[in-house]
């Protein structure tokens, strides 16, 4: 959905409704809102779901109106066939890393990834790789002189240096490919940031925290996390990434919105936290990133795209 009412700005839509039936007219700003199905995920949706299915397409057949766009959340994201380790569980109870466990399931979760129609892993090609298409495809509209634009990706406290290889940059060999493409994602943003702030774009990284959503029960049955409520209210008072609630989670996706992307930190990421009481607030953390890394996983990004658009005569960049 390309055309939203101002006070629909921050959210993930779950509809599809026509510009004309909203009865909005043209305007010269836009901010983009993309629902789940529509955020790039090529696994899910063949890579002429993205560029059209003409000849020719035109990019991503933005409506010619629309001169720049404000801001885009790229939210998208799965993590299939998760397994919990309960022997790592229990050894980290019981250690002094307990906390950082309990708000990072830092080795705890395992999952089965798989091969998609375009010869691609699964995790990253949603997580990850559809989102940077789509963010390349829409350059002419996020490169403007006009106005800042920004990047909002969501990662997560599971993003991990040590589950990330340049080698295996889509993760083919490991076990933790959702950790590993929220630390690219992470990579990403700081590349973009490196690329385009001259240009007046800008990219930040937010963590909704610990949120029951469809991508948790994947984790464990939806009952089950029910009858833990009461114990991941206590936790809080240890770590206070257990938003537990999307409209917790989205705390920072908010804040984000209200300022002004040039006096954003690219180096950090920004945290949704809730207080035991239930208080929201935001708290940024320094990325565990760097440049080197960063260039050389935007440049093989660059590679991967390039072959993706030729297989798929979609419209090349060339910055």
């Amino acid at each position: 959905m390309l055309g939203l009412p101002p006070d629909l700005k921050a959210c993930r839509c779950h509809r599809h409704r026509p510009l004309q039936s909203a009865g909005m007219a043209p305007t010269s700003s836009l901010q983009l809102i993309l629902p789940p199905s529509a955020a790039g995920t090529l696994p899910n949706h063949s890579p002429e779901m993205l560029f059209g299915s003409s000849p020719e397409p035109e990019t991503l057949a933005v409506p010619p109106w629309f001169q720049y766009l404000d801001y885009i959340y790229l939210n998208a994201g799965i993590m299939p066939n998760p397994h919990i380790s309960f022997k790592a569980f229990i050894s980290g109870l019981f250690s002094r890393k307990a906390v950082h466990m309990l708000s990072t399931a830092e080795g705890l979760l395992h999952q089965e990834d798989k091969v998609t129609v375009d010869g691609m892993q699964e995790v990253f090609e949603t997580n990850l790789f559809g989102h940077f298409v789509l963010v390349r495809q829409l350059e002419p509209l996020l490169c403007c002189s006009e106005k800042p634009s920004l990047l909002i990706w969501t990662s997560s406290a599971n993003a991990r240096r040590c589950a990330f290889s340049l080698d295996d940059y889509q993760h083919k060999k490991g076990k933790e490919a959702y950790s590993s493409s929220k630390y690219a994602t992470d990579l990403t943003s700081l590349a973009l940031n490196r690329h385009f702030n001259k240009q007046n774009l800008y990219s930040s990284v937010v963590c909704p925290g610990i949120v029951t959503t469809n991508l948790t029960y994947g984790i464990m049955p939806c009952f089950i996390w029910k009858l833990l409520m009461p114990i991941l209210w206590l936790i809080r008072l240890v770590t206070k990434t257990y938003t537990l609630t999307p409209h917790n989670g989205s705390e920072a996706h908010i804040w984000l919105f209200k300022q002004k992307p040039e006096s954003l930190n690219g180096l950090m990421k920004y945290h949704s936290c809730t207080t035991f009481g239930g208080n929201n607030y935001v708290d940024p953390r320094k990325m565990d990133v760097d440049d080197e890394t960063a260039k050389k996983l935007y440049q093989k990004l660059l590679e991967l795209e390039k072959q993706l658009l030729a297989r798929t005569n979609g419209p090349i960049s060339t910055k």
